[in-house]
């Protein structure tokens, strides 16, 4: 009796683990996929990214004579990387420092081991730090677990926007979101904008990281990337910057969100390759042990029916 009940119970293990087996090994591979996806998306936005910026040198000579004076390499490009709030409102005086907006981006779902609790402790120690410097933070969140462990740990969110939780982040959010915090930075609403989220370094590997998107971090350009003889614009240069600056910083989230997303899908997929040869070890280790109990009960059995038929001594 005592024999059976083992196998019962080993044998309700062993299919509980193999109906669980399929479910694994196909998040494995969504995982393995949207990871890919992400790689390989973020590539794209780098090379966008790079041809962008080969279009800012050449409207340096419009941008500096639009602005006044002789044209100068290092006066340009100082105006192009203070942003579009200083070029269109040069002259203009600030009362009050407005807040920073900083942004923390984590994931949807769960099953990616430390993501988020991770994340969330550095951006802990990074409000803590500026809330030390007497610097006031707009706290704005993308993700529903992230958004979870820092309201645990008594943060207060002002915005928050979940992430789609069956594919990779759209471009959509990250034009959004470039729009509204460029008009605030213009208005002088925001002083700055900082995004704090896993950038992805390698194969499972990943690191918070700090990053400022607005005003964009425009790296700079020698006298010799620019032009000569310039090239005519026969438009509005101001107007044709602000549309690039704007296409930098949308594209410059993208990636952000992109190197986000490939973190947390190679967490993932790191999880679920372990929990899927963990499972196989199981299938393997309760199979020989099911076949160990039967074996056990049929020499019982057999054992029985020897002692009935008087082929083997009793005891005496």
């Amino acid at each position: 009796m005592a024999d059976r009940e083992g196998i019962e119970e080993i044998t309700a293990r062993l299919n509980n683990i193999r109906s669980v087996e399929p479910i694994l090994g196909a998040m494995r591979t969504i995982s393995l996929g949207s990871w890919q996806a992400a790689l390989n998306r973020r590539g794209r936005i780098r090379l966008y990214n790079r041809r962008l910026l080969e279009l800012f040198p050449l409207l340096l000579p419009d941008v500096a004579r639009h602005l006044g004076g002789q044209f100068d390499v290092r006066t340009a490009v100082a105006k192009i990387r203070d942003g579009v709030r200083r070029v269109r409102r040069r002259g203009g005086e600030e009362e009050s420092v407005p807040p920073v907006v900083v942004l923390v981006i984590g994931s949807e779902r769960g099953l990616c081991g430390a993501f988020n609790t991770s994340l969330a402790r550095y951006a802990g120690r990074e409000l803590e730090r500026r809330a030390s410097q007497g610097v006031a933070v707009e706290l704005a969140v993308l993700g529903s677990r992230i958004k979870r462990v820092l309201e645990r740990d008594g943060h207060d969110i002002a915005h928050f926007k979940p992430l789609p939780a069956t594919t990779i982040p759209g471009a959509d959010l990250a034009c959004e979101l470039a729009h509204a915090w460029l008009m605030r930075y213009e208005r002088y609403e925001v002083d700055k904008v900082e995004v704090i989220y896993n950038a992805y370094r390698r194969s499972t590997l990943y690191e918070p990281t700090t990053d400022t998107i607005v005003p964009p971090p425009l790296p700079t350009f020698a006298p010799a990337e620019v032009p000569w003889p310039p090239f005519y614009i026969d438009s509005d240069p101001i107007a044709l910057y602000s549309r690039l600056l704007w296409l930098w910083t949308a594209t410059e989230v993208y990636r952000v969100m992109l190197d986000s997303a490939a973190s947390e899908h190679s967490a993932r997929f790191q999880l679920m390759e372990g929990a899927t040869q963990n499972c196989a070890r199981l299938i393997e280790e309760l199979t020989l042990a099911l076949h160990a109990a039967r074996q056990q009960a049929i020499t019982a059995e057999m054992q029985e029916l020897a002692v009935g038929a008087g082929l083997l001594g009793g005891a005496e």
